[in-house]
């Protein structure tokens, strides 16, 4: 199947992504895309190194995560993901990773605030928190649409484990955990200064119109 194919080469290509800007270790993390006009994703496998994330390695299941074609086990997230797909129509790519800034925030159980206009640009708001889930069935994707249905952002941050962040396509999904990650950061620097300014909302929403719609080529 050609759709497959091309999206395999891209799911492959956008992992080093993740390795590039440091926001995995080891296995951990996963890239995720769906397959137009077709129940399927692309996600990567479980438990591979990123050395080896050729377009050979990916699998690709149906969005309920049985496996479609692809002769490795699909990544342990698979549910989750399927799930967000299920949900969230306009959604094209899903992301995980445990990048430590971020996922510091998560384990705070805290939701970065509004306080740089990166975060109105990309996230529309504060960067929220999903509720506590177990991996390996499609609790964590429920938590996250949960979430993020009431939210702007792209991003959430699932208690205790780490930031998932979605897009119309998978490289959009990759931009939000890089950028996620870099606010996490500069916000954790900012409050040992002392307490940052919150944006004021309409503010907020002057700058997420602009950059949404306005901003770039």
């Amino acid at each position: 199947m050609s759709a497959t194919a091309e999206l395999r080469r891209t799911v492959a290509e956008l992992h080093r992504e993740l390795t590039r800007y440091e926001l995995v270790s080891w296995t951990a993390g996963n890239v995720s895309a769906r397959v137009p006009d077709h129940e399927l994703m692309v996600i990567k496998p479980s438990g591979v190194s990123y050395d080896e994330l050729g377009p050979h390695a990916m699998v690709v299941t149906d969005l309920h995560g049985n496996l479609v074609e692809g002769e490795l086990a699909p990544s342990s997230d698979t549910a989750a993901h399927a799930y967000v797909y299920r949900h969230m129509p306009h959604v094209g790519g899903v992301v995980h990773t445990h990048s430590p800034y971020a996922t510091a925030w998560a384990a705070r159980g805290e939701p970065i605030p509004c306080v740089l206009t990166m975060i109105a640009d990309e996230f529309g708001g504060d960067i929220p928190v999903g509720p506590f889930a177990l991996i390996g069935d499609d609790s964590i994707g429920k938590g996250i649409v949960e979430t993020l249905s009431t939210s702007r952002s792209p991003a959430v941050l699932m208690r205790n484990h780490g930031p998932f962040t979605v897009g119309a396509t998978a490289r959009a999904a990759v931009k939000a955990a890089v950028l996620v990650e870099d606010v996490a950061r500069t916000v954790h620097f900012a409050l040992q200064l002392g307490k940052p300014d919150v944006i004021e909302q309409q503010h907020v929403d002057r700058l997420y119109e602009r950059y949404q719609n306005v901003y770039g080529q």
